[in-house]
């Protein structure tokens, strides 16, 4: 990896009558989001130009929407696509729900971080003043980034926890919300698992099937994507990816924020999972859903 040699190549794409989509392409694709951060530095102090300025100038729409994103180091990219979501036209609850419930403690800080320095208000603040009732509260808990990353599994409490699940939404008229979303946000990963077992056993139905009878719209969504992430991430990206593309028109902000957010995380396991769940290869979709240097670009990242 020469980051000179790519900077001086991506001028040239760029420079004079048209630019070499295919190019740009070709090199910002086989390279990972620290050398591309290294080429960005390289293209100011070699050519004294902005190289994601000159990027949004030559490229328009999706296409160049997926390329900025590539060049955006990974927290910063999450940073303004929570930006976008609580700041655009009308609340993107989607975005926010998906950041928010699949990233670790560590990048769930560093986000806070940056958010703060970037727009001199906490994601916090942004949050609760952008939406309401019990789902701000699901998404500040999950903005906090508090859950227990270790693995021990305390049976007597799984034991406990499932029955409180099942008081709080099942066995009584009503939902006590509240109680999920303590237990669904706070808990560690191996220990919801044993929960979750346990729940079926004592009400005869899934975790999910419950929270679609016992609740509605976003908070429903926020504590199903909550579950999904736990049991299996790619799985939940991979249902992402499909729901951006079947059906009438195609949900890109969406499409983007996924395949460029996850490309070098977990983009193999998300093909597999699409795969078995859905028959048809991600490669498929994106292929029959997009055209152009938006659909090669895609393309790319997704791989195979």
């Amino acid at each position: 990896f020469n980051a000179e040699q790519e900077a001086q190549a991506l001028r040239k794409a760029m420079k004079g009558f048209g630019t070499d989509e295919d190019a740009i392409i070709e090199i910002l694709t086989k390279l990972n989001v620290s050398q591309r951060q290294q080429v960005l530095i390289t293209y100011k102090s070699t050519i004294g130009r902005d190289l994601i300025d000159d990027l949004k100038s030559e490229l328009s729409g999706n296409f160049e929407r997926v390329i900025v994103g590539l060049m955006t180091p990974t927290t910063m990219y999450d940073v303004h696509e929570l930006r976008r979501a609580l700041k655009g036209a009308g609340t993107d609850e989607g975005c926010l729900i998906e950041i928010l419930a699949s990233r670790t403690n560590a990048e769930i800080q560093r986000i806070n971080e940056n958010y703060k320095l970037q727009y001199g208000s906490s994601l916090e603040d942004d949050i609760v003043s952008d939406t309401s009732s019990m789902f701000r509260r699901v998404l500040v808990s999950l903005a906090t980034g508090n859950r227990d990353e270790g693995t021990f599994v305390d049976e007597a409490l799984a034991q406990q926890d499932a029955q409180c699940l099942y008081e709080a939404g099942e066995k009584r008229w009503g939902t006590d919300e509240v109680q999920f979303m303590s237990i669904l946000c706070t808990r560690n990963r191996c220990h919801l698992l044993r929960v979750f077992d346990v729940y079926r056993v004592i009400s005869n139905k899934d975790i999910t099937e419950s929270i679609k009878s016992e609740m509605s719209g976003d908070l429903e969504d926020a504590l199903l994507a909550v579950v999904k992430c736990l049991r299996n991430k790619p799985a939940y990206f991979a249902e992402r990816l499909y729901k951006s593309m079947k059906g009438l028109g195609t949900d890109d902000s969406t499409l983007i924020r996924v395949m460029v957010s996850r490309s070098e995380v977990d983009m193999l396991y998300i093909r597999r999972e699409f795969l078995a769940a859905y028959g048809k290869s991600l490669h498929s979709f994106i292929k029959g859903d997009c055209s152009g240097d938006y659909r090669k670009v895609l393309l790319r990242l997704c791989g195979g």
